[in-house]
């Protein structure tokens, strides 16, 4: 049936690209999740009245950050390319598209765990200094639990803008679902093609989002 309502979509080919959107998004949600925490507590931590006040530092890692923050996507996987090819041998495919979708997500994400973290009551923080707890004892026993909710949220948020830069780094030959929705749809002028790969990728994003909202949800203690 769903054949002849959409008589010029290859499911095969369909599939497949779901399959490369999927894998692109899951690595890169990982990788950024991993290095925007590192980046974010290093915003957090260096900062002034923090437990590693250092100006210098605090500086450039916040000059960084806004600057690959505010590179438009797809000009950021053009300039990547070099680096791309270096790290990957390639610029085509799904692997070379992780690098360029981890150095735009993570600096975005790195400013929402800065955020969470200065959400963690200060009260806190004093008392487990007043129980001898060890700076990295208050890290990872106080700062990153306490936080854990908005960290969650805000993975969940940039997870949902990383489906999006997947469908366009598929323009320039990354795969996935907007590799295939640009060649097999606009270029030939497929309708059939856009429409699914558009409600293919609704999918993904509101799979992501409940699941998301419930782990907010299950580490959430208030």
């Amino acid at each position: 049936m769903i054949n002849n309502l959409l008589p010029n979509v290859h499911w095969d080919n369909m599939w497949e690209a779901t399959l490369e959107t999927l894998y692109m998004s899951i690595a890169a949600v990982i990788l950024t999740f991993v290095l925007g925490i590192i980046l974010g507590l290093l915003l957090y931590l260096t900062d002034k009245g923090n437990l590693w006040q250092n100006k210098p530092i605090h500086a450039i890692t916040a000059a960084v950050v806004n600057i690959f923050r505010s590179i438009p996507f797809i000009i950021l996987i053009i300039l990547l390319v070099p680096f791309t090819i270096f790290l990957v041998g390639t610029m085509l495919g799904p692997n070379a598209a992780i690098p360029a979708l981890v150095i735009g997500a993570a600096p975005f994400y790195a400013r929402m765990v800065e955020i969470g973290l200065r959400e963690v009551d200060k009260g806190v923080i004093e008392a487990a200094q007043s129980m001898g707890a060890s700076q990295w004892h208050i890290i990872f026993k106080v700062l990153l639990p306490e936080s854990m909710p908005a960290l969650i949220s805000g993975i969940t948020v940039t997870s949902i803008a990383l489906v999006s830069y997947t469908a366009m780094a598929g323009v320039i030959g990354a795969g996935g679902l907007g590799d295939l929705a640009f060649r097999e749809g606009y270029q030939r002028s497929n309708s059939d093609v856009t429409f699914v790969a558009t409600v293919a990728i609704l999918i993904i994003v509101f799979i992501m989002q409940w699941i998301g909202d419930w782990m907010t949800n299950k580490t959430d203690k208030r």
